[in-house]
Order: structure tokens, then sequence, then C-alpha cells
């Protein structure tokens, strides 16, 4: 098997159940937005273990091999399986968790992301506060896309994207940089890629793995990947 990341759009499709096909996926895999695609040619006994698989691939997607943490918007693509002639060897004790670590090996080989939430802010001030709000903003990777003046007031209205793990103490922090000014709104937006490699301790998605995996009480370090070879 191989990972890859799915189409851009695609997961926010299955999220919002846009499309007829994808609210078909949904329902029978129950899985957000992952896709589990079957890419093989002449696999013998397949139909089989699809039951099987799609536990496999739920756990494997509803646990990450990074932190333990849901999976979002990765194809799984199943190119070859080798199976048993005997069908009591193809029950769902071997195929489950022989597909989970499949599906965590794949994930690692992948070069797999941390993603974030990202609140939408709308902030509400008088124009002398605009320069406040930006430096307030900048310290905690927020990013403006829309500044306007509200009609003829003197009030602007910015409307920015803020990482919801830099939200905490935001507000605070722009009414003391502004002066009690400024009136920010924030509500959840979208999902977006943590900048950095996960891999890294010293990145910021490094700390995020190791501080999810700590209080989790997991292992120290993501598992190198022969932990998913089976050792015949």
């Amino acid at each position: 098997m191989r990972a890859a990341p799915l189409p851009e759009g695609c997961a926010e499709a299955i999220d919002n159940v846009t499309l007829l096909h994808v609210k078909r996926l949904k329902r029978e895999e129950g899985t957000g937005p992952n896709l589990l695609m079957d890419v093989t040619k002449g696999v013998q006994y397949l139909n089989e273990i699809k039951d099987s698989a799609i536990a496999g691939f739920q756990w494997a997607t509803k646990e990450g091999v990074l932190c333990e943490e849901n999976v979002r918007g990765v194809r799984y693509n199943i190119h070859d399986v080798t199976l048993h002639a005997d069908a009591i060897h193809r029950g769902g004790g071997q195929i489950i968790p022989t597909t989970r670590r499949v599906l965590y090996a794949c994930q690692l080989t992948a070069k797999p992301k941390i993603m974030e939430p990202v609140f939408l802010v709308e902030i509400q001030c008088p124009e002398q506060a605009v320069g406040g709000i930006y430096s307030c903003l900048n310290k905690r990777r927020g990013q403006v896309f829309d500044n306007q003046q509200i009609g003829n007031t003197p009030q602007f209205i910015v409307k920015s994207y803020l990482p919801v793990n830099e939200s905490f103490g935001f507000t605070g922090d722009l009414r003391s940089s502004t002066g009690g000014q400024a009136f920010p709104q924030c509500v959840f937006d979208h999902w977006a890629v943590m900048p950095g490699d996960p891999f890294d301790s010293t990145s910021k998605p490094g700390e995020v793995v190791t501080v999810t995996r700590k209080r989790k009480g997991m292992k120290e370090g993501i598992p190198a990947l022969d932990n998913y070879l089976d050792k015949m």
C-alpha cells in the first residue's frame, strides 16, 4: 500500500457531504475525510477481506501513527495483497491488525504533517488601533486578509486567520496592544497544515507531537518504520 494526500478541496467536500458518491462513501466507511482505494489487479479472495480491511482502516485513521490523533485528507491505495489459500487464515483477527500496521507504515513513509484548527477572527476598532492589531497578530502567526472601513464611520473591521493553538490569551493581549479599543470575535474556519517537520523535535509540529504523546502516556518519540515490518 501507499499513502498520498487527497486532492485539494476533497476533504472539505467529504466533511460537507456535498457530493452524491461522497455521501455513499461516508455512510459506508464512516471514517471522515480519508479514502481507502483498491487499485489491485487480479488479487484472489480480496472481496472476502473487505470488511476487515475497512475496520483496520478506520482504526488507523482514528488513531494516527504520530500521536494517535485523527488522520485527515489521506488516500490509501492498495496495490497488492497476498492472501492465504485457507479461509481460516483470512479472518478479521489476522487482517485487521495487519491492515493497521501497513497503514501506519504508509503514514510514516508519506512525509506526514500535523494539521491545526484555524479561527476566523473579525476585529472592530478605530483607525488608530489597526497598527496594534497587526502587531498582536504577527506575534501569534495570524494572517490578515481583509481590512476595511465600515461605511462612513471611523470604525474599521480587520479580518484574519489565527491558529487556535495561538489564541489563548489573545483577547487580553489585543486589548493591551490597542488600549482596549479592539473587540475580536473568533469562530472556527478551517484546518491548515502546520509548517515544519513533525519528526524534528525542535520544530513547532515536533513539539506538538512530543507533548501529545507525553500527555497520552505513549512511548517517547515517533515509532521507527521497522516496528511495522512483520519478521517472518
